[in-house]
């Protein structure tokens, strides 16, 4: 019989073992080994039931194993000894504490999906798994941060195979109460939450959940309460679910509600009010406009609260492709804005600016997130230098006037949480050589440009590691090959190939990841005769472990984890190619540690970072990737391999149709090429003491080398100290009085900006010899220095408005300034009788061979963060006097 109500009861733990209670709320155990095995003493049966999770663990322990363990005196010490540590990590003073005073008191960290644990399935792929590594790093250093997130009821859908191999969804319920989280309470007891207004008078209530990230908060807000009708109750329902209307009501949710979540969440705990507000991906984006209210009801006009909020905001975006943001109908955002709505002191025209694709190739009528990301915030980054380099020219039609190396989003490369993701038999060596708690701190905290006691390890040891680790592995694919196929329908007369799955001296690949087209899961059937040569090669065979999720509504995709299935379903191969459905982090963990090589073929630049292969990396597997995300900022030949691209490196994907066939034909075929004459011939190539040499140093390159680099600490290190803490200075310079002068002062540029011009251009060069080109030509020596002299007219606006500046550099065949290098000219007294202004300066020839210069006038004000930020730019007309727009010097 079916339960007609479901509900939680709480075991009762003994006085002894109260603090059991407090290390199980605080998701620090997914990450600290001690605290899990601690867990895992007190019931090991239970605990490997319960998927090794301490909330489910503590309802299922019998009382009388509780009462044994309240009676245990070497239990007790362990539960206070871990009681104590994790004391002394929430209250200690950390990296943050120990940096100069000026660091933000408070920061808001929003995201709408956060991978902590298998614990809190609130999750889908990178995004929400890299958002979950940087609230974990946030916590070992001390950062004050709350993260702020939905809590979906069905969080993303668990995956399992049909009998011919399509991928099958399912969304099991989750209850909050039996997840590691709490609801955060109003002093009288009552649960604390938000609202939101929808149109025709109707209301989208919320409750605020806390998850408690070692130090951060993390605030989930879940809209299935009594107060909401059915539909409102259903916005949390899924992550990445539902139609237009659905998904642009979770983003108000986490954006607008977000923010009153913090807000109430800092007035019941005095929390330092956040300084800064890091909008992780464009769906939390409307949170500025929530602040520009609240600034609107302390009196300030929508222009100046407008620049308040961007001095404090910053924006990550993470997707290369114009397809992977969220985008409105313009009518749908009206319904939901204005009067009859939500926030309706705002005009919704105002609303609509901010996100509205009016530039140059944008559709007018749609609404972009990522470009109201970018219009509410004064700093913006990509994941990756090429994805910062690929993000400047997607966005650059915002910043008209300036080419892309010009526009204003920089980047940070993604990071990792080693202590999460690297395998405890990896820790355990480390902290033989340096012990452990600098081996925990250089995990966590990082900070060291390379890991040079690696070198000190024995090759016999790090080749043990790696076999050991290759081991488990093998032993984990074969558990879930077997469940896999028991749920595709086999019965155990049909399963007994499966004990010879993998074997644990074979070269292991892993390939896991979402499962969209341009991450090419079938790259490697390209030539299946080459492929099945590879995998049953009679001295040097390769093995293939692959997973990932197709999204529900992706069609192509399932047919493309059909494709592979079918392939792998193959008797001739099961045993060395294997599909592993319903990957996740429990699965992933398993992934990285075990597998020798990890594959990653995406069509170049479409892969923003690509952080599954930093995870391997940490635990000594080697690299195999096309030169894409990370990998194209961090490859070395000697700890891992580049896949030839066809386009020679170019960052612009191939097009559609036979361009896209010979290009996956050409790097299939360079892939093939790799294993079959580099890669499996030095795994198995051994050396006088019977080790493979060559490999080990490859593993000992990247753990020496890669290992500091991809880390989480690193890049929110990078994270406080490049836009976290200039943020917050620019946030406390825009006082009121502040945020008034400088939006006056913009709407004062941009109204008179058309009247700005270069009139003439005057240098001491030597007169030029005539060679055909738009411009002169002259010669000149290096270390020679010109001296300019530009009359430029300025309108309505004063020298004080504006910067003239020298652009120089080496030329191309078409005239075009590379790598140019820019000098301030300065103002030479008064204007003149027809009101012009003359600015000079001088320009020194550093570089030889072509060169070139061009004057320009940008708007200039000391709350700028960057003299793109209005996207304003005059350059010279091409008769702006006798040297024309510039100088040629050949």
């Amino acid at each position: 019989m079916k339960a007609i109500r479901r509900f939680t009861v709480r075991p009762v733990l003994p006085e002894p073992l109260r603090p059991l209670s407090e290390l199980a709320r605080n998701l620090r155990w997914s990450w600290h080994a001690e605290t899990r095995d601690l867990f895992q003493s007190a019931d090991p049966e239970h605990w490997a039931s319960c998927g090794g999770d301490p909330v489910r663990l503590l309802g299922c322990v019998p009382p009388a194993r509780l009462a044994e363990l309240a009676a245990d005196r070497r239990f007790l010490r362990r539960l206070t000894a871990a009681a104590d540590d994790l004391r002394d990590y929430l209250t200690g003073e950390r990296w943050y504490q120990a940096q100069p005073a000026g660091l933000p008191a408070g920061i808001a960290y929003f995201s709408p999906e956060f991978g902590i644990t298998a614990a809190l399935p609130q999750y889908s792929g990178g995004l929400g798994i890299l958002a979950g590594d940087h609230l974990k790093a946030a916590s070992d250093l001390g950062v004050p941060l709350i993260g702020v997130g939905l809590l979906y009821r069905h969080g993303y859908f668990r995956q399992s195979l049909s009998r011919d191999g399509w991928q099958q969804e399912h969304y099991p319920v989750l209850d909050p109460n039996e997840l590691p989280v709490t609801q955060l309470r109003e002093a009288d007891g009552s649960p604390a939450g938000v609202s939101l207004a929808l149109p025709r008078g109707r209301a989208l209530h919320a409750r605020i959940w806390l998850a408690q990230v070692g130090r951060i908060p993390l605030l989930l807000l879940d809209s299935d309460v009594e107060e909401n009708d059915l539909g409102e109750r259903q916005v949390t329902d899924r992550l990445y679910g539902g139609g237009s209307e659905h998904r642009l009501l979770q983003e108000m949710l986490l954006g607008i509600g977000g923010v009153r979540a913090v807000r109430t969440y800092c007035r019941l705990t005095g929390h330092p009010g956040p300084e800064v507000f890091h909008t992780n991906e464009g769906h939390a984006g409307f949170l500025g406009l929530e602040r520009i209210a609240e600034l609107g009801d302390q009196g300030l006009d929508f222009d100046a609260a407008l620049e308040a909020v961007r001095a404090g905001t910053v924006f990550t975006t993470h997707t290369p492709v114009p397809a992977g943001i969220d985008r409105f109908d313009r009518e749908l955002v009206a319904r939901h804005f204005g009067p009859d709505a939500e926030l309706p002191r705002i005009d919704v025209e105002r609303v609509l600016g901010l996100g509205m694709e009016t530039y140059p190739g944008g559709e007018p009528n749609l609404f972009n997130m990522a470009v109201m990301g970018l219009r509410l915030a004064q700093r913006a980054n990509g994941v990756s230098q090429l994805h910062g380099q690929v993000s400047r020219e997607m966005f650059a039609g915002l910043w008209p006037g300036f080419g892309p190396e010009e526009v204003p989003i920089t980047s940070v490369t993604n990071g990792v949480h080693a202590p999460t993701w690297v395998a405890p038999e990896v820790f355990r060596l480390g902290a033989r050589q340096i012990g452990a708690q600098r081996a925990e701190d250089a995990l966590s905290v990082g900070g060291s440009d390379r890991w040079d006691s690696v070198a000190d390890i024995p090759d016999e040891d790090i080749w043990e590691l790696r076999r050991e680790l290759r081991e488990q592995l093998v032993s984990e694919v074969r558990h879930r090959v077997a469940a896999a196929w028991r749920q595709r329908g086999a019965g155990p007369a049909e399963l007994g190939w499966v004990d010879g799955v993998l074997d644990p001296e074979v070269l292991t690949i892993g390939f896991a990841r979402r499962v969209p087209s341009y991450k090419r899961l079938t790259l490697m059937l390209r030539d299946r005769d080459r492929l099945m040569d590879l995998l049953l090669h009679p001295e040097r065979p390769v093995q293939i472990v692959v997973a990932g999720k197709a999204h529900p509504a992706d069609d192509g995709g399932k047919r493309l984890i059909q494709e592979l299935v079918r392939f792998a379903d193959d008797p001739r191969v099961r045993h060395r190619i294997v599909f592993l459905p319903d990957y996740g982090m429990a699965m992933a963990q398993k992934l990285y540690h075990g597998c020798d090589v990890w594959l990653n073929n995406p069509l170049r630049p479409l892969e923003a970072c690509g952080t599954s292969g930093m995870k391997a990396a940490l635990n000594g597997c080697l690299n195999l990737s096309v030169l894409d995300g990370w990998w194209d900022e961090w490859y070395q030949s000697d700890f891992g391999w580049a896949v030839p691209t066809a386009d020679g490196g170019s960052p612009l994907p191939a097009t559609a149709g036979a361009e896209a066939d010979h290009r996956d034909e050409v790097e299939a075929a360079a892939l093939y090429e790799l294993l079959e004459r580099r890669i499996a011939p030095r795994f198995y190539e051994r050396g006088r003491a019977g080790l493979p040499d060559r490999w080990i140093e490859m593993v000992r390159r990247t753990l020496t080398l890669l290992g500091p680099k991809v880390l989480a600490g690193r890049m929110v290190r990078e994270y406080v100290e490049r836009l976290y803490t200039p943020a917050a200075h620019a946030h406390r310079a825009l006082d009121a009085s502040a945020a008034r002068e400088l939006a006056a002062w913009k709407a004062r540029v941009r109204a008179g900006w058309h009247e700005v011009s270069v009139d003439h251009v005057e240098t001491s060069c030597p007169p030029a010899e005539r060679t055909g080109r738009s411009a002169s030509t002259a010669t000149a020596e290096l270390g020679a220095t010109l001296g300019l002299r530009v009359r430029v007219g300025l309108g309505p606006l004063g020298p004080e408005d504006v910067q003239v500046q020298a652009v120089s550099g080496r030329v191309d065949e078409e005239d075009r300034i590379t790598d140019p290098s820019v000098v301030a000219l300065k103002p030479a007294g008064a204007p003149d009788a027809d009101g012009r202004w003359v600015f000079e300066g001088p320009l020194s020839l550093d570089r030889t061979g072509p060169y070139g210069y061009t004057v320009r006038i940008l708007p200039d004000h000391r709350l700028l963060a960057s003299p793109a930020e209005l996207g304003l730019v005059t350059v010279p007309p091409q008769d702006a006097g006798g040297d024309g727009a510039g100088v040629l010097l050949r």
